[in-house]
């Protein structure tokens, strides 16, 4: 049965998801280990504990679903170089085998963060500086130097030649580098649609995992955080390009203990893009348009959900990302397996179908993540809730620590 908390107008008001954060509480560093963050635990509409993630076994019940997203997080972020009146230089994407004399001219650095795969390696991406790279620029992409190391160093398979050299070519100089060209500008996200080259008898894969970076988010300006450590401990299914943060908190030997207490799991799929940290703009949220991320939930995992529902269990999301995937395949009224993109944007006033209970972490201001949990337990609940942490010293954001909100937690539940 459908459950929802009746919106107050204010609840459509962007400003009414504001709150101040000091800047040292927005956590530079995951800790170690992955289960030692602290855990604010909502368990019921006026009361709250304070304790430690790996105590989380003791508020979920034998019977209960815990559902975890087991994307991973791919080397999105690129960085290279405009090609200066590549346009003029008269050959496909990849300019390799022009045979012009004269090398290109490298322009401005640029910054590229891929977003979703189009399909016969086209991207839709962001880009900085985006009003250099209009339809028609092309870009030759670096490899990171990490440590002072090169490519090279690091095994790749996809390098850029030596532009010092003398009487450098376009033809040599973009050979053996991935290169792309920019197709069209995409307006609902303000950015760019991308047709990649790779050098010959390299997959676009291969240079993405050579050239490319985990893009760890712009408020994390002091980690020493490893790759590893923005992944989750079960992610399996490269696509996304943002981690799933409320499960960096779990390890295998906690997800063990759960399991033998009886608590099942469930995984789902969906890759974090776009529609996840794109800002709302308006105003009024009623307004705003989620952007489609994939998800996949699979027969087994609906065959789980049934059975725990069925049997009187509780369907506990691991993250926001499992609470859209599993509302928006069960949109239209029944939980049925599914795989595609869903848009689903939950704010007050959202009829839950499936989740009960929700495992997060703590989210930026005005994002629609807060919207999201604000119509499970109440918006001005989670903002005292905030308030809260804030005076707890707890760290927020991706790196930061967690809350529980139970299903006793809500404000109409009824034993």
């Amino acid at each position: 049965m459908a459950f929802s908390i009746a919106p107050q107008p204010i609840d459509s008001q962007l400003s009414s998801y504001d709150y101040l954060l000091p800047p040292d509480r927005i956590a530079q560093n995951p800790v170690v280990p992955r289960d030692r963050s602290r855990l604010l635990v909502v368990n019921s509409p006026h009361s709250h504990e304070h304790q430690w993630f790996y105590q989380i076994p003791h508020w979920l019940k034998p019977g209960d679903l815990l559902v975890l997203n087991n994307t991973q997080v791919i080397p999105a972020r690129l960085r290279g170089h405009k090609l200066v009146d590549a346009g003029s230089l008269g050959a496909g994407p990849g300019l390799a085998g022009s045979g012009l004399g004269a090398g290109p001219g490298l322009g401005a650095e640029v910054e590229v963060l891929l977003l979703e795969a189009l399909g016969d390696d086209r991207w839709l991406t962001l880009v900085k500086p985006g009003r250099r790279l209009k339809p028609g620029a092309q870009i030759i992409f670096t490899p990171p130097q990490a440590d002072g190391g090169s490519a090279a160093d690091r095994g790749a398979t996809a390098t850029v030649p030596d532009r010092t050299a003398p009487n450098l070519t376009a033809s040599a100089l973009t050979a053996s580098a991935l290169t792309a060209t920019v197709l069209a500008t995409d307006i609902p996200t303000g950015g760019r649609v991308l047709q990649f080259s790779p050098p010959p008898n390299t997959s676009l894969w291969d240079c993405f995992q050579t050239l490319g970076e985990v893009p760890i988010p712009p408020y994390i300006t002091a980690s020493q955080a490893t790759p590893d450590q923005y992944q989750t401990v079960y992610s399996s299914q490269p696509g996304a390009v943002a981690a799933p943060t409320a499960g960096l908190h779990f390890t295998p030997e906690l997800l063990a203990q759960l399991q033998a207490q009886g608590i099942d799991q469930a995984q789902i799929t969906l890759h974090v893009g776009v529609g996840t940290f794109r800002p709302v703009e308006v105003e009024n949220i009623n307004h705003h348009a989620m952007h489609g991320e994939w998800i996949e939930i699979s027969p087994e995992t609906v065959a789980k959900i049934h059975e725990t529902q069925s049997r009187g269990g509780r369907i506990i999301a691991v993250g926001t990302t499992v609470v859209r995937a599993l509302e928006g395949a069960a949109a239209l009224g029944t939980l049925q397996p599914y795989q595609g993109k869903v848009n689903l944007f939950i704010h007050p006033g959202y009829p839950w179908q499936v989740v009960e209970g929700l495992v997060t972490n703590f989210h930026l201001p005005r994002s629609s993540l807060m919207m999201l949990v604000s119509a499970l337990v109440g918006r001005q609940r989670l903002l005292d809730l905030y308030a809260l942490a804030i005076e707890h010293h707890y760290r927020f954001y991706s790196f930061g620590d967690a809350m529980v909100i139970l299903p006793e937690a809500r404000p109409s539940f009824s034993a």
